[in-house]
């Protein structure tokens, strides 16, 4: 009996790595990208019209998936935004969320920059790497002929914390090489 216990046990110890490693890594919060191309506004469309909700996550995996396969802002159009916000919180300064807060913006006129920036990011914002975590809405890539951009919207403008630019573009600009 003892033995079989031993077995029993020792076979279940074995399978719990491979069990564990098929379940999915929950984030701790849910994210939701969202897409915009303003390249062909429609006559008298209100700003945010053509917004559209694209998917909304919670797993490491999911993102993956996602980011992988679509996701890398240099493939899109010129005047294409893509955005990446907490989910329940819309992409424009009317939201709640945001209405109150600021953005901070860092500039490149590399594509492959705005690449790289874009992932970075978004890996800090779904794993909560910010300080200020909490006062973070999204952020936004916004693909233009000229030069690119990368903009993290904060939920309070008042917040110093959040809004220290001094230390914050010095340590963005050294981050992301521009």
């Amino acid at each position: 009996m003892a033995t079989e216990v031993a077995a029993v046990t020792s076979e279940l110890q074995a399978e719990a790595p491979a069990a564990a490693e098929k379940q999915p890594h929950k984030l701790e919060r849910r994210w939701t990208f969202w897409y915009d191309n303003q390249s062909k506004p429609k006559q008298g469309a209100a700003w945010g019209s053509s917004l559209r909700k694209v998917y909304t996550f919670d797993t490491v995996e999911e993102f993956w998936c996602l980011y992988d396969q679509i996701f890398k802002p240099s493939k899109f159009p010129a005047n294409a935004d893509f955005h990446l916000f907490r989910a329940g919180v819309e992409p424009k300064w009317e939201d709640p969320e945001c209405a109150n807060g600021g953005k901070w913006t860092v500039t490149s006129s590399k594509k492959a920059n705005l690449d790289n920036m874009w992932l970075e990011t978004l890996m800090a914002l779904i794993g909560e790497q910010f300080d200020e975590s909490d006062e973070i809405c999204g952020v936004v890539a916004s693909v233009r002929q000229r030069q690119d951009k990368l903009s993290l919207w904060t939920k309070t403008a008042a917040n110093e914390a959040v809004q220290d630019d001094s230390k914050r573009e010095r340590s963005a600009k050294s981050r992301y090489g521009v």
